[in-house]
């Protein structure tokens, strides 16, 4: 039998055709398709705090997931001292967030780095006009503005990508959550409420907020 015999398949082919035709395939350099911004505050090597803006994480149950390049200097302090704290932004603390980017806590920085522009700052916190609050279980101080802040211990650090240039992915237990109360619900199982939760979102390395709920979730009747 032909495609001319077979109506069915010749609707299925010109439906392929056409969405075929609303793709191009392209070779990105990144793929940040949005995630939250996270500030991962660590102890340096002589006990002062340090502070790092990233854009790749992801949560499951009580663990987060963060993405960090190898050369970072946040995952040096990780690999010693194995505890952090995952400070969420809203939005409105963009600014202090873009006043950290292309800074390190390294000295001498590393050559790579010093190409692209990064410079070497020793005190984060001061940098970004932010806050350290001390931390209950970890010692890494929390950022006090934000206004979600996660206390965690690193449980393993795994190599992604090719080995050449490989990037780390941190998997960190959180031992324990801090919630501002402007957006706590009590009457909402999970404590938070999404309406009132507007983290800092990070699109393809662009600054980016959440919009309102466009529909109702059946999963968050359930869980």
């Amino acid at each position: 039998m032909t495609s001319n015999d077979d109506p069915t398949r010749v609707g299925s082919m010109q439906q392929s055709e056409v969405t075929a035709s609303n793709h191009k395939t392209i070779d990105p350099s990144i793929l940040y398709l949005g995630t939250p911004v996270v500030l991962v505050s660590t102890r340096n090597e002589d006990g002062s705090a340090n502070l790092a803006p990233i854009s790749s994480a992801w949560w499951l149950d009580k663990t987060g997931v963060i993405g960090m390049g190898s050369r970072s200097h946040t995952v040096a302090n990780l690999w010693r001292e194995g505890e952090c704290v995952l400070n969420l932004p809203t939005a409105d603390l963009v600014a202090a967030v873009d006043r950290l980017a292309l800074t390190t806590g390294s000295n001498p920085v590393d050559p790579y780095k010093s190409a692209i522009g990064v410079r070497y700052v020793p005190d984060k916190f001061g940098e970004a006009g932010l806050t350290e609050t001390a931390s209950e279980i970890v010692s890494p101080p929390r950022v006090s503005e934000c206004h979600v802040q996660l206390e965690g211990k690193v449980r393993s650090i795994n190599e992604v990508g090719p080995p050449e240039d490989y990037s780390l992915a941190i998997e960190v237990e959180i031992v324990r959550t801090h919630v501002h109360t402007s957006i706590l619900s009590a009457g909402h199982r999970h404590h938070i409420d999404p309406d009132k939760w507007r983290p800092l979102i990070m699109s393809f390395l662009e600054f980016y907020a959440l919009g309102s709920k466009v529909h109702p979730s059946r999963l968050a009747e359930v869980f």
